[in-house]
C-alpha cells in the first residue's frame, strides 16, 4: 500500500529533488519506501514562504479555517486504512495501536474544527478607580506569526497533528520537521493539506537531517518553537531559540500508585496495557509500578501472568501486542539497562530477552532507585514494580524524579485523590486509570525536565496566538 516514493511538501507543493532518505519497515529492516529529503536552501525556501503567507492567513475566516480542517477530517476517515498501513510499517506499531492513532489523528482535528470558531475574547472594564473613570477595554487573540514544529517518531501522525490542526485552526503558517524514522504519516496529511484552499506558503512538510535543521529552532524569521522528543535535544533547542517563544513535550518515567482498595484485575489490566502498548514507546507509559503492601502479592503474581502472556510478533498481525522498537540501537541500549537492574540486584519476573528490533515485555523488582530503569526514561517495554505503606510516602517516591507528565492513581478513597492532585508534580493525575492515558482536547504537557507548555487542541491555540488589547476612552 505504500508508494516506491513520496515528496516533501514546500509552500503547499511537492517537490521531489531526490529519494535520500530510506525509510525502513521497522519489523523486517527492509526498505519500504524512500523519501525526498530537505537541504537547507529547501527549508529557508518554506521558511520565507510562511512569512509571505502570514498576512493571508491571519486573513483567513474562521468558516475558512474550519472547511480546511474539516476536508482533513473526511480525507483522513477515507484513508483509514492506508494511513494505519503506513503507521505499521514505519513505526512498527502493531495495527490496533495503528488504527486507533488514525482515530486520535481524526479526534484532533475535528476537536482543531470546532475550536477554529471560538477563539474568543473579552470585554474588560477598566474603571477600578477614578483615574480609569470613562475607560473601557477588550481583548482579542491573533495569529502569533509563522511556526516550526518538529515532531517525534512513536505517534508520527497524532503529535504531528497536534501541532499542525491548531496553527490552521488559530491562522498560523508553519514548517514541520518530522521525524526521519518515520515521515510518511505527516507527508499524507501534506498530501491533503494541498488539496484545499490553504493560501501559498502556508505550510511545509520537510524531512531533513538533524545536523541541517537549525533554521527550524534558529530562525528569527519563525515566532514559535514547539518541539516533542528526548528531553536532551529539546532543552538544548530551547538554548538556541533566541527570543521566540518555546513549548516542549518531552519525556518521562510515569508512575502509577495502586492503593489497598483497588481492584486488582482491573489495575493489573489497565497496567498491563499502559506498560506495554506500543512496545513502551510512549512518554507517559507505565514505567514505575507501586504497590500497596496488603495486594503486592496479588498483583505481583496476575501482573507477571499478564506481562508473559503478551503476544510478540510481526505489528501487521492483529494478535500481535508487542512489535519491534524503533530501531536494534534503542533495543541494545534498553536491554543494556535491564542487565544492569539485575547486575545490581534485581529480579527478573518476566520477560528480559531481545532478539535484534524485538525485546520481550519485561517486569523487574527490587530495583535500585540509582538503576537506569528507574531514574531514566527507558522508552521501552520496561516496567519496575515495588512496594509501599503509607500513601504519603508513595506521593513522595512519585515525586523523586526528574521527570513529572503524568501520574496514575488507583484508589477509592477521594481524600487521597484530592491529595495526589494536591501533592503530586506533574502535568495531569489520572485516578482510576494509568497514566498513559490521554484524549486529545485535554491540557496535556509536564514540568520539570517534561518540558513547558500544554498540547491539546485549545491550549496549543493559546500558544499559537497572542493578546491585543484596545482600550477605548469616552470623553466625560
Amino acid at each position: 500500500m505504500l508508494r516506491k516514493q513520496y515528496p516533501y511538501y514546500l509552500a503547499n507543493r511537492p517537490e521531489q529533488p531526490n529519494q535520500d532518505l530510506d525509510v525502513v519497515d521497522k519489523y523486517s529492516g527492509e526498505v519500504a519506501t524512500r523519501v525526498a529529503m530537505a537541504d537547507v536552501a529547501a527549508i529557508d525556501r518554506g521558511i520565507a514562504a510562511a512569512v509571505e503567507a502570514t498576512e493571508p492567513m491571519r486573513r483567513l475566516g474562521a468558516y475558512q479555517r474550519k472547511a480546511v480542517l474539516d476536508h482533513c477530517v473526511v480525507r483522513f476517515q477515507e484513508r483509514f486504512d492506508e494511513l494505519a498501513h503506513a503507521l505499521c510499517v514505519e513505526a512498527g506499531k502493531p495495527i490496533k495501536d495503528a488504527q486507533g492513532e488514525v482515530t486520535r489523528l481524526i479526534d484532533t482535528f475535528r476537536v482543531a474544527a470546532e475550536e477554529s470558531t471560538r477563539i474568543l475574547g473579552e470585554v474588560l472594564p477598566l474603571d477600578i478607580s477614578e483615574r480609569a473613570r470613562g475607560y473601557t477595554g477588550m481583548w482579542k487573540r491573533v495569529p502569533i506569526g509563522p511556526c516550526s514544529f518538529i515532531s517525534p517518531f512513536n505517534f508520527p501522525l497524532n503529535l504531528a497533528a497536534h501541532k499542525i490542526a491548531p496553527a490552521i485552526a488559530a491562522g498560523c503558517p508553519f514548517v514541520l520537521k518530522p521525524a526521519s524514522a518515520t515521515p510518511i504519516g505527516a507527508l499524507v496529511i501534506g498530501e491533503i493539506l494541498a488539496e484545499t484552499d490553504l493560501p501559498l506558503g502556508a505550510f511545509s512538510i520537510l524531512p531533513c537531517h538533524r545536523d541541517g535543521a537549525d533554521l527550524f529552532t534558529t530562525d528569527d524569521r519563525l515566532k514559535l518553537l514547539s518541539f516533542t522528543g528526548s528531553p536532551g535535544v529539546g532543552w538544548a533547542l530551547k538554548a538556541k531559540a533566541g527570543k521566540k517563544p518555546v513549548v516542549l513535550e518531552l519525556g518521562g518515567n510515569a508512575a502509577v500508585i495502586v492503593d489497598a482498595d483497588a481492584d486488582v484485575e482491573d489495575a493489573v489490566a489497565r497496567i498491563v496495557h499502559g506498560a506495554f502498548y506500543q512496545s513502551g514507546q510512549s512518554c507517559i507509559s507505565v514505567q514505575r509500578i507501586l504497590v500497596h503492601d496488603s495486594i503486592y502479592n496479588a498483583v505481583r503474581g496476575a501482573l507477571t501472568i499478564a506481562t508473559s502472556s503478551l503476544v510478540c510478533g510481526d505489528p501487521k498481525d492483529p494478535e500481535t501486542f508487542i512489535g519491534p522498537m524503533i530501531s536494534e540501537k534503542e533495543a541494545t541500549r534498553l536491554h543494556g539497562w535491564i542487565e544492569g537492574a539485575v547486575a545490581k540486584g534485581a529480579k527478573l519476573l518476566a520477560g528480559g530477552k531481545r532478539d535484534g528490533v524485538m525485546l520481550e515485555p519485561t517486569l523487574l523488582e527490587d530495583v535500585p532507585d540509582d538503576a537506569d530503569v528507574v531514574c531514566q526514561e527507558a522508552f521501552g517495554p520496561v516496567a519496575i514494580l515495588s512496594r509501599f505503606s503509607d500513601f504519603d510516602e508513595a506521593l513522595k517516591s512519585v515525586n523523586n524524579s526528574e521527570f513529572g507528565l503524568q501520574a496514575g492513581i488507583f484508589t477509592r478513597d477521594l481524600y487521597k485523590a484530592q491529595r495526589a492532585w494536591d501533592e503530586l508534580e506533574v502535568g495531569g493525575v489520572v485516578i482510576g486509570d494509568v497514566p498513559s492515558w490521554r484524549v486529545d482536547h485535554m491540557p496535556y504537557g509536564g514540568v520539570k525536565d517534561s518540558g513547558i507548555g500544554r498540547e491539546g487542541v485549545r491550549f496549543a491555540i493559546e500558544d499559537m496566538t497572542e493578546i491585543r488589547m484596545m482600550v477605548i476612552r469616552t470623553p466625560q
